[in-house]
């Protein structure tokens, strides 16, 4: 069956990136009337036809977080009501993941929540990056295509000389070990795991490094960082134990509170973001690297569009160009 007119379209929660995506594309952003009405409420109004179009919404739901998810939401029913064919919702960072099991009586498992108001909005399809767990597709009761950054990173790095025996990738915990142990593999390198215990009130112990990390360069590898307490701790361990310089690479820079004044002053020798979520100019410090994932994204929105897989590009070294679709 061929697909109506692919088109792309941007919340407010990360039009820089939107703009970027549509331009690998050879596309403008779809006309989209953002505003609030006096009293709060978010007023959404498409500027153009949409009827049997292939549209995407490109609307990471970062802080603040429930703005940003409930324009989503109103954005999808407004596609919809105006007759999208299909109606892709982009998330390049989805929030609420954490929440996904109740770890004690009586919470609530916000993530399925999101999951459901999403699907219950009208969008027909998700794609996001590095999601929390990679459980979190099982809660959507619509297709997901779930992109890895890692790709990304290995080629910053491979870029910079990190490759073979000199480099160690650590997982800060037990969870992350599966994505380090790949990314060591893209980069020929060793791993280490931190593992840590977290008490009740979301402060993290270092109980144990496990790894040889004498003279060498260490990449802590994470999908999010928030308040940064974990890889400071991390951090702290792997100087102790003969690190010669330690990076960081996360994917989503959540970065709340003073968490960018806190790494600014660490020893931490570089941390490296993707722009999934904007970093605003006062949370930047001369050590921050923010790498682009719009040509990641704009290469599987074509293979979307196309109905062509998406995991296969995946297994390449370097993102093909998009092929332009006019507009």
């Amino acid at each position: 069956m061929e697909r109506g007119p692919l088109r792309i379209f941007s919340g407010s929660a990360n039009p820089a990136l939107a703009r970027s995506v549509a331009e690998q594309l050879g596309q403008s952003l779809g006309a989209l009337d953002l505003g609030r009405f006096p009293d709060g409420e978010i007023s959404v109004q498409i500027g153009e036809s949409v009827r049997g179009t292939d549209c995407f919404i490109i609307q990471p739901t970062c802080p603040p977080v429930n703005e940003n998810l409930m324009e989503l939401l109103i954005l999808i029913d407004a596609f919809r009501r105006g007759s999208a064919e299909r109606i892709t919702v982009v998330t390049p960072y989805f929030g609420y993941a954490r929440q996904d099991r109740k770890a004690r009586g009586r919470e609530p498992i916000s993530a399925k929540l999101v999951a459901n108001l999403i699907a219950g909005a009208g969008a027909d399809r998700l794609l996001a990056i590095d999601l929390h767990t990679d459980q979190l597709q099982g809660f959507f009761d619509l297709p997901v295509d779930h992109l890895p950054a890692r790709q990304v990173f290995a080629e910053h790095f491979r870029y910079l000389g990190f490759k073979g025996e000199d480099v160690v990738v650590v997982s800060p915990d037990v969870g992350g070990v599966h994505q380090a142990k790949l990314l060591a593999d893209e980069l020929e390198a060793a791993l280490g795991i931190v593992v840590k215990r977290r008490s009740a009130t979301g402060t993290s112990e270092v109980l144990e490094v496990i790894g040889d990390f004498s003279e060498r360069r260490v990449i802590i590898y994470d999908d999010m960082i928030q308040t940064g307490g974990t890889v400071l701790d991390a951090t702290r361990a792997l100087i102790e134990r003969g690190a010669r310089e330690v990076h960081c690479a996360v994917t989503h820079p959540v970065l709340s509170g003073n968490a960018s004044e806190r790494l600014a002053a660490s020893p931490l020798t570089s941390l490296t973001v993707c722009d999934t979520i904007p970093v605003p100019e006062h949370k930047r410090f001369d050590r921050l690297v923010v790498l682009t994932v719009s040509l990641l994204l704009a290469d599987a929105i074509e293979r979307i569009h196309l109905d062509e897989s998406v995991s296969a590009s995946l297994h390449t070294s370097h993102y093909h160009q998009p092929r332009l679709f006019g507009g």
